[in-house]
């Protein structure tokens, strides 16, 4: 097995793309050790010291590190964990546990225009910051502002104010004229 590593925009992460299929459809994210106990492959990543972070994708892995570590001590150690893993033939998240990347709920007087909201993300916006390594989420929209949850690589990301605010932001005003602002939200 051969996993390539890519570097993404946010220094303190990596992706790892090791050669096959990681989630059947959607994202998981796990913002911290606590976060793994249904994930096999996270807790293995996570038991390389210096990991802060650890998100799936369709056919990658995404890993944060903390500030005090250097990839080039770490990623040995993460590039080992991920081909144990996937040699095992555990699987990637046991059981019940679903990828946690849907959108949340909205209705109400704005449903529509929260569809359209929906579909941009998702046709333009989610597909181009999972290159990144990342996703971002739709959490909410209330009087003009919409909400977005960033995961992976985004999360932390030093450039993903500017992502929110010059891309997403831009691109749902224009094809929505009700969207005002867009906003980051925590997990």
């Amino acid at each position: 097995m051969f996993i390539q590593t890519e570097s993404t925009p946010n220094p303190a992460t990596l992706k790892f793309l090791p050669g096959q299929t990681v989630l059947e459809a959607g994202t998981a994210d796990f913002p911290s050790r606590d976060t793994a106990k249904k994930s096999p492959l996270a807790q293995r990543v996570f038991a390389v010291d210096g990991v802060t972070g650890v998100f799936f994708g369709t056919d990658f892995v995404t890993v944060t590190k903390g500030e005090e570590v250097d990839w080039d001590a770490i990623k040995p150690a993460i590039l080992g964990a991920i081909m144990e893993h996937f040699q095992s033939g555990a699987p990637v998240i046991e059981g019940e546990a679903q990828a946690a990347s849907a959108h949340a709920e909205h209705d109400g007087p704005d449903a529509e225009i929260v569809v359209q909201i929906k579909e941009l993300l998702d046709t333009r916006v989610r597909p181009a910051v999972a290159q990144d390594g990342g996703d971002i989420v739709f959490h909410g929209f209330d009087r003009g502002v919409v909400y977005l949850h960033m995961q992976g690589a985004c999360a932390g990301c030093p450039s993903s104010t500017l992502t929110l605010k010059m891309g997403i932001e831009n691109l749902l005003r224009h094809y929505i004229p009700e969207v005002l602002e867009v906003r980051p939200v925590a997990a």
